[in-house]
């Protein structure tokens, strides 16, 4: 501690220097243990399966169960000691002050047996209650926070959809990697869908998360070898069922959480283990140039009885104690970024509420910095300890302190800080273009000014579809009367936000059974629905007030989609069979393309019906108007409640904020990796500048002979700045190498942009080049300015 009190300036620069290092890492490293490491909190999760459907001849993936389907495993299966299904939904709480929605899940009784969660209080659901008995059980958030941790809530009445419900147990709250965030209730009824009758539903409309749990011994593997028996016996018996040429897809549960964000965070992970080896090299690179410095130190330790082994011991603690400083500075800054991190994600990472510099985590610091600081002293101190007796005790010897061979590796640090650093900015001026690109494309709506929310109607007020037909036109006039409303509509989901699928085919072209139709979204939507989205009507006519229940069946459809299953024909007035019952729908309009489930992607086809056809008790309310998100909200709200003082709206949220949570990871990925390039290249140009400064101060000596022997200004500059830029040469072909040999592994995060683009990477590498350069120019330039004289005196 006091060598390290002597060089400030020296102790300074390598403490930051690393703690940006082990802090970014220690940052990333408290997401991944989040999302990766931590673990569900079920009893053996690994043990646990989701079953998921799947048509790859289509391109279709994780398809959810239908009843008949789950039915027909669960009973026929001999893999799993269990099966259960959930479904979710919200629900309007009514009876504990001011009518709210509230998130809930529909789960067999089985349920929480399968995933080995215990109530904290009460029990679980009987099987004599599944689907007979207005049970519920309730989340501890729930309890505590609406019931006020009452020690009597076993037996109590709540009122979930205007109907009562008792409780019967309160659960540990749910993780938010396996269910939505702020779920508050458990209901038993999983095998209802409002709004669907039970005779479409057991035609085998998918709707249900199914899970099961190996039995003891049984493979994965040997469960997917049991699988296509089931999938051939439940064609046998359900013939005609939308999902019977849907294959069977089991994913382990710890999997199935994460799986889509493993790839985004192995390409984080050695981002920021890039920037660690950065920072390690530039001290590294400081050690040696501080140890060489002390040679005469060295020499009389070494003369005075101690062993080479203690020297190296003692550099390697002072290396040590270094790394520790960095390391607890890293954890303050870790603790203070990584709050930060999913709202860069637009809170879409399947995070708890809050995340924290927990035990692992700092436990990891701690190693981390350890195994940095021995790394990054071991060679230095081994090469200083060698240093010849005899010439370390010498006065002098100013330009011969630093051996050839510590000469060459200091060179090989910055060549490979360099090439780091390239491959990282290289990852980073691709994914920053990708964003912009994406950011910037024409998503087929307009999601300035555009507000929405959901209702769901209560099956106790609104039993049909007349009720729920004629409140939404209601509540419709009454917004659009609203000043400063330019238009409203209802749809049962706007884009972005997922939504249904259906069977299509044209009924002139021979069409195959339902099964083996293809599947593009669909939309049910109300008069002005396009007007207010802002989705361009490009022939045709658009759905008005008079497609009702009782008039033909009629659609509009997106170009795209006229282009493919109509080519060369003109789609008005021509007919699609729609869904699993064979109705027929009249091609009433064309409408612009739009990007309806990913940012990212294009549909090949979708369709647009007329809501008042199938007023479902689950909606979207949209409205456009020029006053602010709060304000438009206030004013929908007291509109509803002239209508139905008992219904909330709830999931409310701008267009605009749908869109940024579209594309939430690639704004994660996008700044992360800019933060750490940006890191890299700071540090990349500041071990430039300190080795190019320390071999000028070396070469004092020789650069004061040559200026006195006639060299210029320039002469001088171009040695300096030639031989400060050699390393950087290496680096910089070595890094692009890099870069164009991992740029598959970013491939599938880029968007329109080519991870083997010449300009980018042309453009990467002439960025970090001028940096070179200029951390050259600045030593260079004092060269320049020495006195011959003086130099040779100090020689």
């Amino acid at each position: 501690m006091r060598q390290l009190r002597k060089s400030p300036g020296f102790t300074l620069l390598a403490v930051i220097t690393l703690t940006l290092g082990i802090g970014l890492n220690t940052a990333i490293f408290s997401l991944i243990n989040e999302l990766f490491l931590r673990g569900l909190p079920f009893q053996e999760p690994e043990r646990i399966v989701h079953i998921y459907g799947e048509s790859r001849e289509r391109e279709l993936n994780q398809l959810p169960y239908s009843i008949p389907r789950f039915w027909h495993y669960r009973d026929g299966q001999t893999v799993f000691s269990a099966m259960a299904a959930d479904n979710g939904s919200a629900v309007t709480l009514t009876g504990l002050g001011e009518a709210v929605q509230v998130f809930a899940q529909a789960v067999t009784a089985n349920y929480f047996d399968v995933l080995g969660v215990r109530p904290i209080r009460g029990r679980v659901f009987l099987p004599q209650e599944e689907m007979n008995a207005d049970v519920v059980m309730i989340s501890e958030n729930f309890w505590r926070q609406r019931l006020g941790s009452d020690p009597a809530v076993l037996g109590r009445s709540i009122t979930l959809n205007d109907v009562p419900h008792t409780i019967v147990g309160v659960l540990p709250n749910m993780t938010a990697a396996w269910v939505a965030p702020d779920l508050e209730v458990f209901i038993a009824k999983p095998f209802d869908l409002p709004g669907t009758p039970r005779e479409r539903l057991m035609r085998g409309i998918g709707f249900l998360r199914a899970i099961a749990r190996l039995k003891p011994g049984v493979t994965l593997e040997q469960a997917k070898a049991a699988m296509p028996a089931l999938e051939k016996s439940y064609r046998e018996q359900n013939p005609s069922n939308d999902d019977t040429s849907w294959a069977t897809a089991l994913v382990p549960v710890p999997e199935d959480v994460s799986g889509n964000l493993r790839p985004a965070f192995r390409i984080l992970l050695a981002a920021v283990c890039f920037v660690l080896l950065i920072a390690c090299s530039n001290v590294a690179n400081l050690l040696l140039v501080r140890f060489s410095g002390r040679r005469r130190e060295i020499a009389l330790r070494i003369a005075l009885g101690a062993a080479r082994r203690n020297v190296v011991r003692l550099f390697i603690f002072e290396s040590v104690l270094i790394s520790l400083l960095g390391g607890a500075l890293g954890a303050l800054i870790a603790w203070k970024l990584i709050p930060l991190l999913p709202r860069l994600a637009a809170n879409q990472l399947p995070l708890d509420a809050t995340i924290h510099l927990s035990l692992p985590v700092l436990v990891f610091t701690l190693v981390l910095s350890l195994l940095t600081g021995v790394a990054m002293g071991l060679y230095p101190a081994w090469q200083s300890s060698r240093a010849d007796l005899v010439d370390g005790l010498k006065e002098g010897g100013r330009g011969t302190s630093a051996s050839v061979r510590q000469q060459r590796f200091r060179k090989i640090l910055v060549g490979a800080q360099v090439a780091l650093s390239v491959t990282l900015l290289a990852g980073a001026v691709l994914l920053i273009t990708s964003f912009v690109k994406l950011s910037q494309q024409n998503n087929g709506f307009r999601a300035e000014n555009l507000w929405t929310g959901v209702l769901r109607l209560p099956a106790a007020h609104y039993p049909d579809g007349e009720a729920r037909s004629r409140f939404g036109e209601r509540l419709l006039e009454q917004i659009r009367n609203l000043p400063g409303v330019e238009s409203a509509a209802i749809a049962d989901n706007v884009p972005l936000e997922g939504g249904s699928r259906t069977y299509y085919a044209r009924p002139d072209e021979n069409p195959p059974p339902v099964n083996q139709r293809p599947i593009a979204p669909s939309r049910w939507i109300s008069p002005g629905y396009f007007r207010t989205l802002g989705i361009q009507l490009i022939s045709g006519r658009d759905i008005d007030e008079h497609d009702r229940v009782d008039r033909p069946n009629v659609m509009l459809i997106s170009q795209a989609g006229a282009k493919k299953i109509f080519p060369n024909e003109n789609p008005i007035g021509r007919r699609l069979l729609l869904g699993g019952q064979q109705d027929l729908f009249e091609i009433i309009g064309v409408v612009g393309d739009v990007r309806s489930t990913q940012v990212t992607q294009t549909t090949d086809a979708e369709f647009y019906r007329p809501w008042l056809q199938n007023p479902e008790p689950r909606f979207r309310l949209a409205i456009r108007g020029q006053s602010t998100p709060d304000e438009i909200m206030r004013m929908a709200r007291t509109a509803l409640a002239k209508l139905d003082s008992g219904l909330p709206i709830f999931n409310t949220a701008t267009m605009s904020e749908l869109v940024v949570q579209a594309i939430g990871q690639q704004r994660l990925m996008m700044s992360l990796l800019a933060v750490f390039a940006g890191t890299a290249l700071l540090l990349a140009t500041v071990g430039i500048y300190g080795a190019v400064a320390y071999t000028v101060e070396q070469r004092t000596g020789e650069i004061g002979v040559r200026m006195a022997l006639g060299a210029q200004t320039k002469d001088i500059l171009r040695l300096v700045v030639n031989q400060g830029m050699r390393p950087v040469v290496f680096g910089l072909v070595v890094g692009l190498a890099a870069a164009l040999a991992l740029g598959r592994l970013i491939a599938a995060q880029l968007y329109q942009v080519s991870a083997h683009s010449p300009l980018l990477l042309t453009g990467t590498a002439a960025i970090l080049a001028l940096a070179a350069i200029l951390a050259c120019l600045l030593p260079a330039r004092r060269a320049t300015q020495l006195n011959p004289v003086e130099a040779l005196r100090a020689e």
